[in-house]
């Protein structure tokens, strides 16, 4: 789930990302900013669930896909698009 929170007098839009994987021991944000480095990890809720709040620029777009276990690639399914990568798959986008 993506939660978008503008303000009148920032530039930039809060993110919160919240995610919700059977099974995960961890999970990672990556791909924001063009950044697939250095990810961005998410804090496990007791309900099981991945969370984090992430500050980005207004009007702009950035692909990114959760990291799950270290392992496992996975798209937000209520990103607001899709595009496809270098790989043969998709990556998820989010649009400020």
């Amino acid at each position: 789930m993506l939660q978008k929170t503008y303000f009148k007098t920032k530039d930039y839009c809060k993110v919160k990302f919240v995610f919700t994987a059977a099974d995960a021991e961890t999970v990672e944000v990556l791909g924001l900013n063009s950044d697939w480095e250095n990810s961005i990890i998410m804090s496990k809720k007791k309900d099981g669930s991945f969370t984090c709040d992430v500050s980005l620029p207004k009007n702009s777009q950035h692909q990114f896909k959760y990291r799950v276990n270290e392992t496992t690639w996975v798209n937000e399914p209520e990103a607001d698009s899709e595009q496809a990568n270098e790989f043969g798959g998709t990556n998820s986008v989010i649009s400020l």
